[in-house]
């Protein structure tokens, strides 16, 4: 997984769990790949989850953990998403 083309931070959307811990929001693509959407900026977040979207900031060492403890196959920066789930 090649982070350096991230800015230093970027912000992810979240799922609330029942145990009250945060989790990370992924996408399961058409083609069954797991992608993961980061936004540079909360107003990108915002266009695509919504203005009351939950949310975490994470830097280049916190994605890297994501991915060690979920793993994903695809990472979008400042991506849309298509109503069916791919990514334009």
């Amino acid at each position: 997984m090649d982070l350096t083309q991230l800015p230093p931070v970027v912000y992810a959307p979240t799922l609330g769990a029942d145990d009250g811990t945060t989790r990370i929001r992924m996408q399961r693509m058409v083609d069954g790949q797991i992608a993961l959407f980061v936004y540079s900026a909360m107003d990108r977040l915002a266009d695509q989850y919504g203005e009351d979207s939950p949310w975490v900031l994470l830097r280049v060492p916190d994605l890297e953990a994501a991915y060690q403890d979920s793993p994903f196959d695809l990472l979008f920066l400042d991506r849309a998403l298509h109503p069916e789930g791919a990514a334009r």
